[in-house]
C-alpha cells in the first residue's frame, strides 16, 4: 500500500500536521493516549495504529492488560482485512501473516502490569527472537489501580524505555461519563494528574452515526471541529465505501439496555451468551432482572434525557403515569438510545404508529434522531421498520452497529423470546 493511500486511510494521517505522528511525533518516548468510555472503539483505534506502523515497516509491541492474545489477534485479522478491502488487495491472508511477521502480541491475563514486566517482556523477546520494536501499545492500563505518584512513576519509567528503544508509546485509558460530559477540552481524570507527561491526547466520542476523535492535548493544528471516524473500524467514514460493514468478532459489540423483566432481560442473555458487552442503564427506586454492566445514573445524567409531559403525550398521544419513578425510567431509556446506533423493540405496534407501553418512548426517540429502528409486534408476530413514513414488515433483521439497544415490553411472549434469539443467530453465528 503506498505512502499516499496510507495517510488517506489511517484515522490518524487525515491530518496534515498528525501525519508523521506514529513514526516521529510525539517521538521516542513520547506518550500518546486515546481516551474514552467504555464500548466506544478504544482497541480498534489502537489496532489501527499497530497497522499504520506495520504498513510503514515498522515493528509493533502489543501489550494487553485485559484482554487474550487470540482476542487481540481477531482484531488485527478484521482490521487488516478491512485495510485489504480498501486497497483492493485478493490475498489478505498473504497480508496479514506479512504483517504478523513484524508484530509480537503479549496478554496479561491477571490484569497486573507494571514496569518491570513491561521491560522483561520486551527484552526476553529481543533476547530470543531478535525482536525490537519501532513502537509500544499498551492496551486497557489501569489509571485507577494506584496513586497519582504511583502512575506517573510507571509512566515515566515506560516512557523512559521505549525512548532507549527509539520508540513512542501508545496507550489507552478509559474515562468515566460523570467527568467527561459529551467529550472534555482538556484531559480528564483519570489522567488529567499525570497530563504532564502525556505528549499527545485523543478522545473518542460516540455518536449516533460515527465516532469522532477529538483532541485534548499535543498535536498542534488538529481540526476544531474533529474527525469523524467510522464507529465499527475507528478509520475514517467513507474510506472503504459506501455500505461496507465490518465483520467484527461478537465481543466489540455492546447491548445497550435496562435490565428489566422481560424483554430486556431476553435482550441481556442473548448478548451474554453470544460474549457481548452489556450495559444497563438504572436509577435509584428500579429493581432491574439483570445486574450484569449496571449503570446506575446521576440525578444530573437523568436530567439530560427530560421531556415536558405536554411533549410526551404530543407525540405519544397517550398520557403516563405521573410518578417520580416513571419519569426516572423513561430518561434512562433517553440513555439507552442516545449513543446506539440501532435499536430493536419488541413490543406491538399501535394504530397511531406509536409502540404500546413506556418502552415505546426507545422506538420514539429513535424516529426523532433517525436512527434505524425496528419493531417486532407480538400480535403480529413479524419485524418491522420505520422507514419514515410507516412500519413496513420485514424478514429477518441483523445487528449491525457496535452499539445497539434492545428493549420492549414486561410482557414477553414465547414469539418475542424466539425472536430475539433468532436475532442474535443471525447477527453473531456467522462470526
Amino acid at each position: 500500500m503506498s505512502k499516499q493511500e496510507r495517510k488517506a486511510q489511517s484515522p490518524l494521517r487525515l491530518v496534515e500536521v498528525l501525519g508523521d505522528l506514529i513514526s516521529t511525533s510525539p517521538g521516542p518516548g513520547g506518550l500518546a493516549v486515546v481516551m474514552s468510555r467504555a464500548g466506544i472503539g478504544k482497541t480498534n483505534f489502537l489496532v489501527q495504529i499497530g497497522i499504520d506502523a506495520l504498513l510503514g515497516g515498522g515493528r509493533v509491541l502489543h501489550l494487553s492488560v485485559a484482554q487474550t492474545v487470540d482476542h487481540i489477534q481477531s482484531r488485527y485479522d478484521v482490521l487488516i482485512d478491512d485495510w485489504c478491502s480498501i486497497a483492493k488487495i485478493e490475498d489478505r491472508a498473504s497480508q496479514r501473516a506479512n504483517l504478523a511477521g513484524r508484530r509480537m502480541i503479549t496478554a496479561f491475563a491477571d490484569g497486573e502490569f507494571w514496569l518491570g514486566r513491561a521491560e522483561e517482556t520486551a527484552e526476553v523477546m529481543r533476547r530470543h527472537l531478535d525482536f525490537s520494536p519501532t513502537i509500544v501499545l499498551v492496551d486497557a492500563y489501569n489509571w485507577e489501580g494506584g496513586s497519582a505518584i504511583e502512575t506517573a512513576a510507571i509512566l515515566g519509567g515506560l516512557k523512559s524505555y521505549c525512548r532507549r528503544l527509539g520508540a513512542p508509546l501508545w496507550m489507552t485509558a478509559k474515562t468515566h461519563r460523570a467527568t467527561t460530559g459529551s467529550y472534555p477540552t482538556v484531559v480528564p481524570d483519570p489522567c488529567h494528574a499525570v497530563s504532564e507527561l502525556i505528549d499527545v491526547g485523543l478522545f473518542l466520542e460516540s455518536k449516533p452515526d460515527n465516532v469522532h476523535l477529538h483532541r485534548l492535548c499535543g498535536g498542534k493544528g488538529f481540526p476544531e471541529e474533529g474527525i469523524a471516524l467510522d464507529p465499527d473500524a475507528l478509520r475514517p467514514l467513507g474510506a472503504a465505501g459506501e455500505g461496507a460493514r465490518l465483520s467484527l468478532p461478537s465481543s466489540s459489540f455492546t447491548l445497550l439496555s435496562g435490565g428489566a423483566q422481560g424483554a430486556e432481560e431476553a435482550f441481556g442473555r442473548a448478548a451474554e451468551g453470544w460474549g457481548l458487552r452489556e450495559v444497563n442503564f438504572t436509577c435509584e427506586g428500579r429493581k432491574p432482572a439483570r445486574n450484569q454492566g449496571m449503570v446506575s445514573l446521576s440525578d444530573e445524567e437523568l436530567a439530560q434525557g427530560a421531556v415536558s409531559e405536554v411533549y410526551l403525550r404530543a407525540h405519544m398521544k397517550r398520557n403516563y403515569p405521573q410518578t417520580d419513578l416513571f419519569r426516572r425510567t423513561l430518561q434512562t431509556i433517553w440513555h439507552q438510545v442516545k449513543t446506539a446506533g440501532e435499536v430493536f423493540v419488541v413490543g406491538v405496534i399501535l394504530e397511531d404508529d406509536t409502540v404500546k407501553g413506556g418502552t415505546g418512548w426507545a422506538a420514539e426517540l429513535a424516529r426523532h434522531w433517525g436512527k434505524p429502528v425496528f419493531v417486532f409486534d407480538q400480535e403480529r408476530k413479524a419485524w418491522h421498520q420505520w422507514d419514515g413514513k410507516v412500519w413496513a414488515e420485514i424478514s429477518e433483521p441483523r445487528i449491525k452497529t457496535r452499539r445497539f439497544c434492545g428493549t420492549g415490553t414486561r410482557f414477553l411472549a414465547e414469539e418475542g423470546t424466539t425472536a430475539i434469539r433468532e436475532l442474535f443467530e443471525r447477527s453473531f453465528g456467522s462470526l
